[in-house]
């Protein structure tokens, strides 16, 4: 699937969906209830996986192609703690170029495989002076910037089909999912480490700048990247049940004088160190939906 520059251009159809489903579920007798979609350098939660079935996204009927260091392309089903779970190691995002139809595409069809639950984690920038690099977020609620400029991946005609035109998006991160995680942290000696905040969304590929940062700071945000809400929006739309896990990897440069700057190197390398305890916290968690 190519990238396009319009939600218009490439608006996915209910047959297209169904499609790249019918061919997963012939290649596979695996169905997950689980979906997790692994953000930059955090596919290593797939290879917890037994039972293991890998599909690059290249094989898979109209499915899209990561451009990324740090997401290898491809779905992995499998079992986690027992628990039939299908991961993504690698998502797409607006800044590659596609529309945001096309970025949300995969979560509509875990919904049509018969997945109820998401499971989104990202790589995020820490806004709250209080986090620390290597911190996990648990996400409550998010701020959807590129929403506000109009895109959003459910501009266009609606189909019933996936759900209702205008979904409610106040309890976008379930409550009660959060409870569980938090409980879940606590008995893996996680807690610690794990925040609770909100999560803004920018379209990058760039990082923010100082006045962007202290206005998001201003809005209330917690952490900042460029990722997850679309997907949760499609989630949410579709009915299932979502928790959002950001892995805070820098700390945003919010002083003049400074001479730090945030890089992709320094994402990928924060999460190699912090991947183990947020593999054992998801795998866990699983157990106890």
């Amino acid at each position: 699937m190519e990238a396009a520059s319009s939600s218009s251009s490439s608006r996915c159809s209910y047959e297209e969906y169904k499609e790249t489903v019918d061919w997963l579920l012939s290649h596979t007798e695996q169905r997950p209830k689980v979906a997790i979609i692994c953000g930059s350098g955090l596919g290593g939660l797939a290879d917890l996986l037994e039972d293991k079935m890998l599909f690059p996204y290249k094989d898979i009927p109209r499915f899209p192609t990561s451009t990324v260091e740090g997401h290898a392309s491809r779905l992995v089903f499998g079992k986690l703690q027992g628990r039939e779970c299908v991961c993504m190691q690698g998502r797409f995002h607006f800044y590659e170029g596609y529309s945001m139809d096309v970025v949300t595409y995969p979560v509509r069809v875990f919904s049509l495989l018969g997945v109820e639950t998401l499971i989104v984690t990202n790589a995020a920038g820490g806004l709250n002076s209080s986090y620390n690099v290597g911190d996990i977020m648990l996400i409550k609620d998010h701020i959807n910037m590129p929403g506000f400029a109009g895109q959003n991946p459910l501009c266009g005609p609606n189909d019933e089909r996936f759900g209702v035109r205008f979904p409610c998006m106040s309890d976008a991160y379930d409550r009660d999912l959060r409870a569980l995680a938090k409980q879940t942290a606590a008995e893996q000696g996680c807690d610690s480490f794990l925040q609770e905040g909100v999560y803004c969304m920018l379209s990058g590929p760039t990082y923010e700048t100082i006045a962007e940062c202290k206005l998001l700071q201003k809005l209330g945000a917690d952490a900042v990247g460029m990722s997850t809400v679309p997907e949760v929006v499609i989630a949410r739309h579709c009915g299932l049940r979502v928790l959002g896990l950001s892995l805070i990897t820098n700390k945003v440069v919010t002083d003049y004088e400074s001479n730090e700057k945030a890089n992709h190197e320094e994402v990928l390398r924060t999460t190699k160190q912090r991947t183990q305890d947020l593999q054992k916290l998801v795998s866990h968690f699983i157990t106890k939906i």
